[in-house]
């Protein structure tokens, strides 16, 4: 379990979700294929394995085939019996060994494939834990989910089916080539006149679908991404008896994967019936011209003839296969593209010269920062501050003015547009993300907790922390007391994102994980907002000892949780317009007195 902070627990509020416009073609072909072979060479060995055994398969075939040409004109037409049991001895041993080879090739193939989408689905989810935060506000998660799975998953089935199949069809087609050569080069010139008809066939079909197949995984992509958000949001749903709603749009986004599918998968499946008319028409050539050269007295024979269509069969039904196979392979390079998409994404990164912190004071200044979360509207504008060690600073404002930004950027989940942030004088850009996110504790609004135990819940603010420490952080948050009254204490499994507990002991639980991390600055993200007012009495005391010593940024929205601050900065419009203490703000009867003002009456929280 890694110690930083997992994607999901983003500090308040992001960006509006932005959607970017897909792409309707393969956009690298030949790149995407080149990339998938270098997983294939890693297992170079294995692969040899398998191409031994589609040679073993191919050669039996030929000469099975074969055989059973020779055994017209040997045995059946001459009536000997015995020479015609020894043949069917022969064949059923040779036979027995294909189905054996066939199943080693399957299986060790399957491993390939195994190992190779583990790899590519380890990649991509360590991608995903590198990336910066503003690529998960511009792609939804079920989105970034079905790459993980369907996209992955595809690339698995289509190399698990298809090496296999190309491996045995190419050499099935070169073998059978050469043996139809070697029986009659009249039939196999014959024979080869329709093989172009079946590639230009094929070129276009291909061609025509590429987009289509593109668009099918774009429409799953979406369909999974709004299957998550409903079921994570299925309360909300509920609450506003929008199930009609729901069940539309899902309808929708359901009817047009569907739509997408039936072209894509429609529109390629012209191809197998296109290629066996042009196949048959083939057979009924050579049978035509074989019983001709019969009747004229050649030297072909009907075991020849016999043969030859058996040759020519499983000259082309490869070369069908193989065909048949870009429907697959197309699904599985969509899906592949999209997957390597997300690997090559630009990776938070640290500058050359960044180096690890330890020991921090917290000593924190903003000098004339500016940022916006893309090219346009400036969240904030020029905003200076300073922290020094051990202050409680609370940030208050109007939604939207840009208060949870300025944790953002603390916390390098953002990089400034200019200006600069200092930690003890230097400047954050200098310091490592792993090392400066170490120094920061954080308590959101929105908390997350994991499908774990309670203790390694509180336990991933310090993941050396032995369970003593867990127990008494939970004390020091007033959690203890119910952790002990759940099924199993410490070690009972909460249920996605907690959902057997309530808001409140949820909230508990995250404070008890910020105590354990014993961090040096401390950012509360209206950390109380979802407790109830007993309990919020009842932890204030534990509160106070874990901001002690601490550089504290809190932001507020119960202004009456803040009275006590160092310092509070009114935030409005991405500017600071106001600083001071409570009472000096309110003194100067402006903008934070009249958002004060506006939540009280007659000395009541309203």
């Amino acid at each position: 379990m890694s110690s930083k902070a997992p994607m999901q627990m983003r500090p308040g509020a992001g960006p509006p979700q932005l959607h970017r416009k897909k792409a309707e073609k393969i956009k690298d072909i030949k790149g995407t294929i080149k990339r998938l072979l270098g997983y294939l060479i890693e297992k170079k060995f294995n692969i040899f394995i398998v191409f031994i055994l589609c040679f073993v398969t191919t050669l039996i075939s030929i000469l099975g085939t074969r055989l059973n040409g020779y055994t017209i004109d040997k045995f059946i037409e001459t009536g000997d019996m015995k020479g015609l049991a020894f043949i069917c001895i022969i064949l059923v041993l040779m036979y027995l060994v294909n189905i054996f080879s066939t199943y080693y090739q399957n299986i060790v193939m399957v491993k390939i494939s195994q190992r190779v989408s583990a790899k590519i689905r380890k990649e991509l989810f360590t991608a995903l834990q590198k990336l910066p935060l503003k690529y998960f506000d511009n792609n939804s998660s079920g989105d970034l989910m079905s790459r993980l799975t369907n996209d992955v998953d595809n690339i698995n089935t289509t190399l698990s089916q298809s090496v296999t199949q190309l491996f045995s069809g190419i050499i099935n087609v070169v073998g059978m080539l050469i043996a139809m050569l070697l029986l009659s080069p009249i039939l196999t010139l014959i024979g080869m006149i329709t093989v172009p008809l079946t590639f230009i066939a094929t070129k276009t079909l291909v061609k025509k679908t590429q987009s289509f197949f593109v668009k099918q995984q774009r429409e799953l992509g979406n369909l999974n991404g709004y299957i998550e958000e409903m079921v994570s949001g299925q309360k909300v749903v509920l609450l506003f008896s929008e199930e009609e709603k729901v069940k539309e749009e899902f309808s929708e986004i359901n009817e047009r994967l569907t739509k997408s599918a039936i072209i894509a998968q429609g529109v390629s499946s012209f191809m197998g019936p296109i290629n066996n008319f042009i196949n048959n028409i083939s057979y009924l050539i050579i049978s035509v011209v074989g019983g001709y050269l019969i009747l004229k007295g050649s030297e072909i024979t009907v075991g020849i003839v016999f043969s030859f269509l058996l040759y020519m069969r499983n000259f082309t039904r490869p070369i069908n296969e193989i065909m048949n196979l870009f429907n697959t392979i197309q699904g599985a390079l969509a899906g592949a593209e999209r997957v390597f998409e997300v690997i090559d994404e630009e990776k938070e990164k640290d500058k050359d010269n960044a180096v690890n912190i330890d020991n921090i004071e917290g000593h924190v200044e903003l000098r004339g920062v500016t940022f916006s979360y893309s090219n346009g509207k400036e969240i904030l504008k020029n905003v200076s501050l300073e922290a020094k060690k051990g202050e409680v600073i609370a940030i208050v404002g109007p939604t939207g003015a840009g208060k949870t930004t300025i944790v953002n950027l603390l916390t390098k989940f953002y990089d400034i547009d200019s200006g600069e942030i200092l930690i003890d004088g230097k400047n954050i850009d200098e310091i490592t993300r792993e090392s400066l996110r170490k120094t920061v504790a954080m308590v959101l609004q929105d908390t997350y907790l994991f499908s774990e135990t309670v203790s390694e819940n509180i336990r991933y603010g310090r993941l050396d922390a032995s369970d003593e420490e867990v127990i008494e952080a939970a004390k020091m948050a007033d959690a203890h007391h119910f952790i002990k009254q759940l099924p199993q204490g410490y070690d009972t499994v909460l249920s996605d994102n907690g959902g057997n507990l309530s808001q409140g002991q949820r909230q508990l639980l995250a404070i008890a994980r910020a105590i354990l991390s014993n961090a040096s600055i401390l950012i509360l993200d209206e950390a109380t907002s979802s407790i109830d007012t007993r309990t919020e009495v009842l932890i204030q005391n534990a509160m106070l000892k874990l901001m002690e010593g601490k550089t504290t940024f809190v932001i507020a929205h119960r202004l009456s949780t803040i009275r006590n601050a160092d310092k509070i900065l009114a935030l409005k419009d991405g500017e600071i317009i106001e600083s001071g203490t409570h009472d000096e703000l309110l003194a100067k009867e402006g903008f934070y007195a009249n958002l004060y003002n506006s939540q009280f009456k007659n000395g009541t929280e309203i």
